[in-house]
């Protein structure tokens, strides 16, 4: 049965059934809006006492629904200022160093940081020596993304791509898959260096927001496009610890890349399969990093 599903997923038009379950879930379609948003929180059991929002009927289209705000106090950041937080709720899927340009993804598999940086050598470089964390986002899962520690954007790069499903058992089963799926990649400059938030794309997801360019997925075609911004002055974007930087419509995968002793350790219970809480202890900064404060 794993071999028929991974096999279907080359067979299936991942790209037009996406963007079909994309204008439905854009729609504001009312009662079967509502029904459908019913049936999901049924079928992935999701606890809507934690949104700020908890009733179904309170959702204009199914995208509202899915990146849904939750409580704040359910999600305190930590405040450490040698502490990295988790961006998302989740759960690990790997987390280790990058070897020889190298990212492990699961057994017999791993891809390169230049090839799921869009083939861009010289980003790829400024990550050598470091380390990486892949963080797997379930349906029932918050959709936000923040910001593990304060960072001003310097770049992003939108990849094309393929839009196989990112669940565990595609990981195991298709090469290279963070590296081959539509992918959308932020770098932030920070204190620990350079800092790449890798929003990577799926099957039916509709799109990729950032908060500063909206929808970023899809333009279309199969062109990388790239966008540098500003670090300093007036129109540099400062990101805080904790800052919300983009969502998912529908669920995903979070692969972030840390420049060579950025971090020291990664934190308790930071290791595959185990659940992530947006704002809790993520990885502590080297020393280095603390002193250079």
């Amino acid at each position: 049965m794993d071999s028929f599903k991974i096999a279907l997923q080359y067979m299936l038009p991942k790209h037009f059934l996406s963007r079909l379950v994309g204008k439905f879930a854009a729609a504001q379609a009312g009662a079967i809006t509502t029904a459908g948003i019913k049936w999901f929180i049924k079928q992935y059991k999701i606890d809507m006492s934690e949104a700020k929002q908890p009733e179904p009927e309170a959702y204009k289209t199914f995208n509202d629904f899915f990146t849904r705000a939750l409580k704040p106090e359910l999600r305190p950041i930590n405040q450490d200022e040698h502490i990295m937080a988790h961006p998302v709720d989740g759960a690990v899927s790997q987390c280790g160093p990058i070897e020889a340009g190298n990212i492990f993804q699961a057994k017999g598999h791993s891809y390169t940081s230049e090839a799921l940086l869009g083939g861009i050598k010289a980003d790829a470089a400024r990550f050598d020596g470091g380390d990486f964390a892949t963080i797997y986002l379930a349906p029932k899962d918050y959709h936000r993304i923040h910001m593990p520690i304060t960072g001003t954007l310097s770049k992003m790069t939108y990849v094309p791509g393929d839009l196989f499903s990112v669940n565990p058992l595609t990981a195991q089963n298709v090469p290279g898959l963070f590296a081959r799926n539509e992918r959308v990649v932020a770098i932030f400059e920070t204190k620990s260096g350079p800092l790449a938030m890798v929003l990577v794309g799926a099957t039916i997801v509709a799109s990729i927001e950032t908060i500063w360019a909206g929808t970023v997925t899809p333009p279309g075609g199969k062109q990388v496009f790239s966008w540098d911004y500003p670090t300093t002055g007036p129109e540099a974007l400062t990101l805080e610890k904790g800052a919300e930087m983009g969502r998912f419509k529908l669920g995903s995968t979070v692969v972030m890349l840390f420049a060579q002793d950025a971090i020291e350790t990664f934190a308790d219970g930071v290791e595959p399969g185990e659940t992530t809480r947006m704002g809790q202890p993520f990885a502590k900064l080297t020393q280095e990093q603390q002193d250079a404060e």
